[in-house]
Order: C-alpha cells, then sequence, then structure tokens
C-alpha cells in the first residue's frame, strides 16, 4: 500500500520540501523520512486520503531541518539548490493562489522566503501556494487558527519587497532571460569590458555560492563595472570548456563546465540571473557547490 502512496504523492511530497528547504539534497532525505514514517507509523485511518497527514509530517520534519541549517555556519553566500523545471510557463500571475506552483520555486521566491522563520515559510506556503484554509493550515501545523493569522499577516509583510518587484516565469520572462544570458556569455567571449558592463544595470551584483568547496568571491561584488572585471577576469584564468542553457527553477539559466580547472576552481557552475523591465541583468546568481549540482541531471520539478 505504501509503494501505492508513494507513486502518488511522491513528487508532491518532494516539491513541499524543496521549496520548505531551497535544498533538492535535503527534500530527497525528508521524502523519504516522511515515508519510512508512513511506514512505522502509519495514521490510524488508512482508508482515508493520505495527503493531508504526509503534509503534516513532511512540512514539520522540513521545518526542524530549516532550523538546523540556519543555525550551522556557512561559508560565504547561501544561494537554492537549481533543479530543473523543463519548459513548463507561468501564465502570469495565478489567479487561484497568491503564488503559483512553478514561481514558489524560482529563485527569487526562495531567497525571498529565507528571510521568514521556519513556522512562517511554512504558514506562507502552505495558504498562499497550496491554498490551504486556516483551519488545514492550523491542523498541519498544531497552531490555533489565530496564530495562523498573525504568522500568515508577519510572513506577508515579509514578502512586501518580494511582492513589489515580483515577475512570475511567464513564456516572456523565459525568453528574455534566455536572450540576456546569450547576450552575457557572448560579450565576455569577446572580452570586451564594455560590451559586457553595457549588459548590467548600474546597481548590477553578484552572488556566489561555493559551499566551502572552491575558491570564488565569498562576499557580494557590487556594481556594473566590477562585476564585469569579475567574470571577465575569471574568463582568462579558467576558460569554460562548454556552456548550455538549460531551463532551472523556472527560467532559462547557463551550465558553463571545465574539463581541467586549475585547482580550486569548480569543474561546473550554474549561473542564472535576474533581468528588470528594461532588459539589464540586475543580479547574477552562480552555484558552485559540489552538493546542490547534484540533482540536475536526475531530478524534475516536484509539483
Amino acid at each position: 500500500m505504501i509503494d501505492a502512496v508513494y507513486r502518488e504523492h511522491g513528487r508532491f511530497v518532494w516539491g513541499l520540501c524543496y521549496r520548505m528547504t531551497g535544498s533538492a539534497t535535503d527534500a530527497d532525505d525528508l521524502l523519504q523520512e516522511t515515508f519510512a514514517r508512513a511506514l512505522a507509523s502509519p495514521p490510524r485511518d488508512t482508508s482515508a486520503p493520505w495527503r493531508p497527514w504526509l503534509v503534516r509530517v513532511a512540512v514539520n520534519l522540513a521545518r526542524d531541518r530549516l532550523r538546523r541549517r540556519k543555525r550551522t555556519p556557512y561559508v560565504g553566500p547561501w544561494l537554492p539548490a537549481p533543479i530543473e523545471t523543463g519548459e513548463q510557463a507561468a501564465e502570469g500571475l495565478d489567479p487561484e493562489h497568491r503564488y503559483g506552483l512553478l514561481e514558489s520555486v524560482t529563485f527569487a521566491f526562495l531567497m525571498a522566503c529565507e528571510a521568514l522563520s521556519p513556522r512562517q515559510r511554512a504558514v506562507l506556503l502552505l495558504r498562499d501556494v497550496l491554498d490551504y484554509s486556516v483551519d488545514e493550515t492550523a491542523r498541519a501545523l498544531a497552531m490555533g487558527t489565530a496564530n495562523v493569522k498573525t504568522t500568515h499577516h508577519r510572513a506577508r509583510a515579509a514578502m512586501d519587497a518580494y511582492d513589489a518587484a515580483r515577475r512570475p516565469p511567464t513564456r516572456a520572462l523565459q525568453e528574455e532571460t534566455r536572450a540576456a544570458l546569450e547576450r552575457f556569455a557572448a560579450a565576455l567571449s569577446s572580452g570586451d569590458l564594455a560590451q559586457v558592463e553595457a549588459l548590467l544595470a548600474p546597481r548590477a551584483i553578484t552572488v556566489n555560492d561555493t559551499g566551502g568547496d572552491y575558491r570564488a568571491a565569498l562576499r557580494v561584488v557590487s556594481g556594473s563595472s566590477r562585476v564585469a572585471r569579475f567574470y571577465l577576469g575569471l574568463m582568462k584564468k579558467a576558460p569554460p570548456s562548454r556552456i548550455a542553457l538549460r531551463v532551472l527553477n523556472g527560467l532559462p539559466a547557463l551550465v558553463v563546465e571545465l574539463d581541467d580547472p586549475p585547482p580550486r576552481v569548480a569543474p561546473r557552475v550554474v549561473m542564472r540571473c535576474d533581468i528588470g523591465p528594461d532588459g539589464l541583468i540586475g543580479q547574477i546568481h552562480v552555484v558552485l557547490a559540489r552538493a546542490k549540482l547534484q540533482a540536475l541531471s536526475t531530478l524534475t520539478l516536484a509539483s
């Protein structure tokens, strides 16, 4: 019976855990732990729908995992783990949910959720992504309804900055992002500083997540000139062997591979960006940490 439940709900549970933690590795572990509990201590009425029970177990395990992660020192900036989401696109703002399923795995959304407490994040996901009622959320998280309402209000307030700049991963945004990354890669290949800088917003930033595995900037690099010089310097020291565009977390991203990297230089990285309404690149995120790139060839979006 558990096998059938896993086949029906496993991808959903994985997606919930990924949205809670921003980590594909954690989502893998939490999925297995949730179903281990289903085997060891199943709900009393196994003829009732399983999803509410699975959500309650998974989201509370994820809250504990998130608390531990936030207490553990991390080398340099933290970024979500990239996951493949295929060619699907959002249709704009979701009329049925505050945040759509695809939007809720974007880097912008996941990074905004980092400002929330684990409880606030759980409430926000249940209420505004999965469309749980106040009562359903209270039961899932063992909270009073008044506490759910207060926590939800605070979570939404903490998302104000995200909401103000919100750009769901529509087909149009995907195409704009793809074009911006193609221009950026071509400009870097040319070695022309002015050409690279012209593609960046004046206050552009780049953030690198190495997890301590490789040598990279451990602080945010700010300003179009500094960002352009930073990446041109990297291209000279470690030119890529292959660059491919793939759709990760709802938007195109560059997967860059080096066949013979210098010492402590990552052999594989993911570079993705956020662009403004003017088409200029405002933020570049680069994930180098080994554990965060393991999911790319094996996982697709769990929704």
